[in-house]
C-alpha cells in the first residue's frame, strides 16, 4: 500500500472538534502534515480530544484555534496567524456545518440564516481568504464538505439541502478560477455517516437508508477522512472541480 506523506506541509480543518472534522485532523497528522484545528467551542468532549491529538503530535504540529467560520474577523485572523506561525498553507478542510432538520412551513428565520451562514458562506468566506496564502506558493488543495443531501434533496431538509448544493456550486466555480493558480478545489458528498448529526435520526428512518446502501453499513467519518487526505495528497494532483461521493453505494 503507497503510504500518502504531507510532511512539510499545513492543513488547516474547520469544524475539527468531532465527527468527520476530528477524523480528518488525525489522519491528516499521521501523515505527517502540520494542522491548524478550528473548532467554534471547546467543550469538555472536544477539549479531551484536543488534548489526546496534542499529546500524540506535540510542539508546532497541532495548533487549535477557537472562533466561529461565521465571524469574518475571525476566518482573517485566522489566516494572519497561519501565515505567522508557518508562512504557507497547503490544505483546507471545509467542514464545519450544522444540520437544522423542519418540514416546510415550519422553517424559522433563525434556521435559514445560521444553516446557510454556518455550511455555505463560511466555505466562499475561508476559501477566498485561505487562497490568498495557497497563490503564494501557486499550489494548495481545498476540499470542501458537501453531502448526499445536496445531490439528492430530502423532507424536512430544504435549507441543509441548499446549503450543501451551494457548496458543490461554489467548488465547482473556484476550481476553475484556482485551477490556474495551481491550486485544487475538490469536495466529497458523504452518505449516511455514524457521527454526532445522525445519531438523533428514527430508527425506522434509519433501517430504511442502510436498506438502500450497496455496501451494507454505514460509514465512519474514518471513511470520509480517507478520502480527503487522499484528495490533500499529491495522489490527487490531476482531480480538480469534482464531487466524490462517499456513501456506499446508496447514490449508484
Amino acid at each position: 500500500m503507497t503510504s500518502i506523506d504531507l510532511d512539510g506541509q499545513v492543513a488547516l480543518v474547520t469544524g475539527a472538534g468531532r465527527g468527520i472534522g476530528l477524523a480528518s485532523t488525525r489522519r491528516l497528522l499521521k501523515a505527517n502534515a502540520r494542522v491548524v484545528a478550528k473548532a467554534r467551542s471547546l467543550d469538555r468532549e472536544v477539549r479531551g480530544a484536543f488534548d489526546g491529538l496534542a499529546a500524540e503530535f506535540p510542539g508546532d504540529q497541532f495548533v487549535v484555534l477557537e472562533g466561529s467560520v461565521t465571524d469574518a474577523a475571525f476566518v482573517e485572523e485566522t489566516a494572519k496567524e497561519i501565515f505567522r506561525r508557518y508562512r504557507r498553507l497547503d490544505v483546507v478542510v471545509n467542514n464545519a456545518g450544522i444540520l437544522r432538520g423542519a418540514y416546510l412551513g415550519m422553517i424559522s428565520e433563525a434556521d435559514i440564516e445560521d444553516v446557510l451562514n454556518t455550511n455555505l458562506a463560511s466555505v466562499i468566506r475561508v476559501t477566498q481568504t485561505m487562497s490568498r496564502l495557497m497563490r503564494r506558493q501557486k499550489s494548495g488543495s481545498i476540499i470542501n464538505l458537501a453531502s448526499i443531501i445536496g445531490r439528492r434533496g430530502n423532507p424536512a431538509q430544504l435549507v441543509y439541502g441548499a446549503s450543501k448544493a451551494g457548496v458543490i456550486g461554489a467548488t465547482y466555480s473556484a476550481a476553475k478560477e484556482l485551477g490556474p493558480l495551481g491550486i485544487r478545489v475538490n469536495a466529497v458528498a458523504p452518505g449516511f455517516i455514524e457521527t454526532a448529526m445522525t445519531a438523533d435520526q428514527l430508527e425506522e428512518t434509519r433501517d430504511r437508508v442502510l436498506s438502500n446502501i450497496s455496501l451494507g453499513r454505514a460509514g465512519t467519518a474514518e471513511d470520509v477522512a480517507d478520502v480527503i487526505l487522499f484528495l490533500a495528497s499529491d495522489m490527487a494532483r490531476y482531480v480538480t472541480g469534482q464531487v466524490i461521493g462517499v456513501d456506499g453505494g446508496l447514490v449508484i
